[in-house]
């Protein structure tokens, strides 16, 4: 079965301390970090090709342009979306969304590329001098 634009993929997260911008170092607030959000959006995008990948491939991230629209505390659930809108394979683009338990939290774009997984850390060695 292909990949086609209208897959989706949906997670469910409850924030935890460690997720905070306050541990990211990316804010002062004891509250769900941008970073974090970002991850969760990655996650959703990645988990949702993984069913549809060959033996030997997977996925990585090669952009992102997301709005954080609303802080969500420490223990409130997170639902975050990702729906496939284009695949020019290798290439493969979401649209991501993200709600805590009160309102939308998120909002934007992720692109991810399907990669031979032995080629690409065969380069990764080579950056290494391996």
């Amino acid at each position: 079965m292909p990949i086609e634009p209208g897959l989706t993929n949906e997670i469910i997260h409850i924030v935890a301390e460690s997720d905070t911008a306050t541990v990211y170092g990316s804010g002062l607030a004891p509250v769900l970090s941008t970073p974090h959000l970002i991850a969760l959006m990655e996650n959703a995008a990645q988990t949702a090709l993984t069913p549809y990948l060959e033996p030997g491939q997977s996925s990585v991230g090669t952009g992102i342009d997301i709005r954080h629209l609303a802080a969500t505390p420490v223990g409130m659930s997170v639902r975050v979306c990702a729906e496939v809108t284009e695949v020019a394979l290798p290439r493969v683009c979401f649209r991501v969304e993200a709600w805590d338990a009160v309102e939308k939290i998120g909002e934007g774009k992720h692109e991810r590329f399907i990669i031979d997984y032995e080629r690409f850390m065969a380069r990764v060695a080579r950056k290494q001098g391996v």
